[in-house]
Order: C-alpha cells, then structure tokens, then sequence
C-alpha cells in the first residue's frame, strides 16, 4: 500500500526527493489514519505497508528513510519486537506508533535504539510528520557520529603503524637535504606495501633504502614496516651490501605468508667523502642522479633478483653492487613503481623511467627542488593519468647542500 501526498510538499533535509516510509501495523484503520494524517502534513510520502514482522523483513530496504512501528503485531510483540526491526534497519530511522500510553517502556524503547516513542490518538498530522523528520535527522546526525568515531579510531591506530612505517630518518649531517613523500594506493587508506628509510652510522656514511612487497594491503604494509626495521638494525650492526640482502631475503622467507610474496628493494651507502655512492639493486628500478639541472637514470646493471626467493638458491653474490660517481652538486631520487607506471593519457602506454627522468629535468630547469621536487612530480604523473595513482609510491630525496635551490 503506499499514498502520495496532494499538498503543499516538505522538504526533509538531507534527502533527495520521496520519503520513503515502511508502515509496520497491522490494523487497517490504524493503518488509514496514518496515511491521513501525513497526507493533511503535507509531507511527500511513499508509505509501505507491512502487517506482520514477517512481512517487514520482505519489504525492508535500504531505500526505506524511516520506519513507523507498532509494538504488538500476529507474529511478534513488545520490546522483542522492537529489537527484531532495529535488527532489519542500517540507515533508517524508526519510530514507535503504538496504543500503549506506558512512559517506561517508552524510555526503554528509546534506549534500545528507537528515534522516538508516539502514542496512538495522541498525535496529528504535523505532529506526525515533525517527529518523523526529526527522528530521520536524529539518525543521520548518530550515523555520521559512528563513522567520525571510527574514521577517528582506524586514524589512530594507522597513525600508530605509519610511526613505524614511515620513519624519521638518522642523519646527523647538516650538508644533506633528507626528503620523502608516500601516497598509499588504496582508496581512503594511509598505510600500503612500500617502505623506505636512512640511516647515518658512525663512520660517516648514509645508507638509503627504497622497498616495494608486491601488494597494498595491510598485510603487505605490515610486512613492509617488519622489512625497514629489520634493515635499518643491520645497517646499525654494520651490515652493507649483498650481504644485507641476503639476510633481508631469509626474514622476508620466514615473515610472508605466501611463498609467492616477493619483494622488491634499492640500497644506496653514499661514501663518508659524499663522492660516491655504492648501489645494490633488487628487482627494483634504479635512481635517478641530480646534477645541477641534469638528471639522468642510475645504471640498471649490475642488478640481482627480488627478494623472496628460496635461501638454498641465493647468495650475497646474487646483488653485485655498482659504484657511482656523485658531483659538486649532487641528488640521489630514489622511488617505488607505482611513479612509473601510470599511464600517459587514454592509452596503454606507460611513463618508465625514461618519462620520469624528462619530467625531472622539466622541473629542476624551473628551479624546483627538494620536497617541491617530489611533489611536482607525483602532481605531474598523476595529471598524466588523468586520475589517482592505483599503486603505493614512495619517493626519497636525498641532496648536498649546493643542490638545494629556492
């Protein structure tokens, strides 16, 4: 059964044409005055008839704004009757309409989660029509609570992962420029499967490390976090090199959860005199080299395997290192695949490597540096995208004094 009003309509806030109301009564007389009554409201409605518990779980919907109950009905009565329609409603509001004048029970109704509590013979049409406008704004205004509370709640505890996930680096060197960006790839997440960190020992050098676990889901982003730590306390031990590697593949064999989790993963150790850099590759696309306004692609070869491959299969001789030489003026730029591989317009082609070195010569020629740099960059793959980034990017810039520009 349903009625649309014939007079003047009124608006109820934060809905988009017809209200849409279930009618849970089984007395058709009660049932005809409901009607009447909002009719003479002026309120647009579509009335959905139910007249058993039964009946309403059929016609229940998420379409439905607000839900008008009786307390006593052929198949169910009271409160439990109550509890079964709060259990069938997400997003609706629900409003007792009963005969029993009993304050008490209308408190209790109230607390178990109805909007409001109305007696038969004891409302009109403007009062009708008033709570139930209320009672729907009263259950938006709790839903948007609910999801603040847990956007708050999963905000915490994803700024407690990002403590470990995205460290603040150990530098203790005033002529280096430290920069990072990271920009997970799920919707609405802050956390993904990308990991990077920097770390200055004792003797001078700084050692940088970019890592991408295939994957962007927490459980990478866990992995991930185990990754970084687990590097940054051998290179605290004094652990560089192949050496590293092999010994980050034998945790990565022990934390995955699947055999076929890899992960891939670029170290740099930049020299004590800030001359050279020594470079071991894991699967992992090369850095890009700043020279002034100069940018050019780190050499691809030597490189070796992702981790994840079985130890008995690898050695530390698996990631020979490559050496290179570092300028006056110097920038090392190091970044997960998810930069690369965005597309160039509506077609398949992919920006690489080679599209990302043009766009970083573009942007050091307008004088953009340091964390401008980055963030050009990202904005720029993005632009060519034509929309978010799908994959997790991390980016990691580290340069000399004499590259820092305004």
């Amino acid at each position: 059964m349903s009625t649309t009003s014939d007079h003047t309509t009124t608006a109820v806030p934060g809905i988009d044409g017809r209200l849409r109301l279930l009618l849970i009564e089984d007395d058709p007389g009660d049932a005809f005055l409901v009607e009447e009554l909002l009719a003479d409201s002026g309120l647009d409605v579509e009335i959905l008839h139910a007249r058993t518990l039964g009946e309403a779980r059929r016609r229940m919907s998420a379409r439905i704004h607000c839900v008008l109950a009786d307390m006593s009905l052929p198949d169910a009565g009271g409160l439990d009757l109550l509890r079964e329609v709060l259990s069938l409603t997400e997003r609706a509001a629900v409003v007792v309409l009963t005969g029993l004048a009993d304050a008490h029970l209308g408190v209790r109704a109230v607390a178990l989660g109805a909007e409001d509590y109305l007696v038969k013979g004891e409302v009109d049409g403007p009062l009708l029509a008033r709570a139930i406008r209320y009672a729907i704004e009263r259950k938006r205004a709790e839903e948007s609570e609910r999801r603040l509370v847990e956007a708050r709640i999963v905000g915490r505890e994803n700024a407690r992962l990002e403590r470990g996930l995205l460290p603040v680096p150990l530098i203790d060197d005033a002529s280096l420029h430290h920069h990072a960006r990271y920009r997970p790839g799920r919707r609405r997440a802050l956390l993904g499967g990308d990991f990077y960190d920097t770390v200055q020992t004792a003797d001078g050098a700084v050692h940088l490390m970019i890592g991408d676990v295939c994957g962007h889901g927490p459980d990478e982003a866990a992995l991930g976090v185990c990754m970084r730590m687990a590097w940054r306390t051998l290179v605290l031990a004094g652990h560089t090199g192949g050496h590293l590697l092999a010994t980050l593949n034998t945790v990565l064999g022990h934390e995955r959860r699947s055999d076929e989790l890899f992960t891939t993963v670029c170290t740099l150790t930049v020299d004590p005199s800030r001359r050279t850099a020594r470079m071991h590759l894991a699967g992992h696309p090369p850095p890009l080299l700043l020279a002034g306004d100069e940018v050019i692609a780190g050499p691809e070869e030597p490189a070796g395997p992702a981790l994840g491959l079985p130890t008995e299969l690898v050695d530390q001789s698996a990631w020979p290192a490559a050496e290179i030489e570092l300028t006056d003026a110097w920038g090392l730029l190091l970044y997960t695949d998810g930069l690369i591989e965005g597309r160039i317009g509506q077609g398949s082609a992919r920006l690489g490597t080679e599209g990302l070195v043009a766009l970083a010569r573009e942007a050091r020629r307008t004088g953009v540096a340091g964390g401008a740099l980055i963030d050009a960059l990202v904005a720029e793959v993005e632009s060519l995208n034509g929309e978010e980034l799908t994959d997790d990017v991390a980016v990691l810039l580290l340069s000399n004094q004499e590259q820092e520009r305004p």
